[in-house]
């Protein structure tokens, strides 16, 4: 991916390249989930589907964290059903998860009426005049490493993208619970 800046480490590289990837197909798409393999490994041990991502090129760096985007997540089955079902074969160094959401300011948190069940609180947060659409890239490896990036709609450019390894962590646990035995 030709636009996605350098960064440090390899995880952040990754969940960038996913970012910008989930940016060209546009907003209001459903929940993508990836597998991150290490480059080098895939290049040696399935040099045809390298070759079919585009990675058999030997001018390209070694180093790195492909990502291969999986199945598509039924809309109809909660996330965190889904994600409960996952287990990763050992070629698989990690995953990556990218959803779309609505997110409040944590000043209207206080506003939040307690009587609501998750239907009515849905509507209340898509109504309520200060949300925000987000797009949330979660990535974890084998290890517990973590990396995020989010991007809100309203500032939808690569220059926007804010990163950190504990900007979703609910969501980062949920993805390392797939590596548990």
């Amino acid at each position: 991916m030709s636009n996605t800046p350098m960064a440090a480490n390899l995880l952040t590289r990754a969940v960038l390249e996913i970012d910008e990837y989930a940016s060209g197909l546009g907003w209001d798409q459903p929940a993508r989930l990836f597998a991150l393999v290490d480059t080098a490994r895939l290049r040696a041990q399935e040099p045809s589907l390298a070759a079919q991502l585009g990675l058999d090129d030997a001018a390209e760096t070694t180093a790195g964290l492909t990502p291969i985007e999986q199945e598509e997540i039924a809309a109809d089955r909660p996330l965190d059903e889904f994600l409960g079902t996952i287990a990763w074969p050992d070629a698989v160094a990690g995953c990556a998860l990218t959803v779309e959401r609505l997110m409040l300011p944590p000043s209207a948190e206080a506003t939040v009426p307690e009587d609501l069940d998750g239907a009515r609180l849905n509507q209340w947060v898509a109504e309520h005049p200060d949300r925000q659409e987000v797009r949330m890239t979660v990535a974890v490896l084998r290890d517990g490493t973590r990396e995020s990036a989010l991007r809100l709609r309203e500032k939808d450019a690569p220059s926007e993208v804010l990163t950190g390894a504990d900007l979703v962590p609910g969501l980062a646990e949920a993805l390392g619970a797939t590596f548990e035995d």
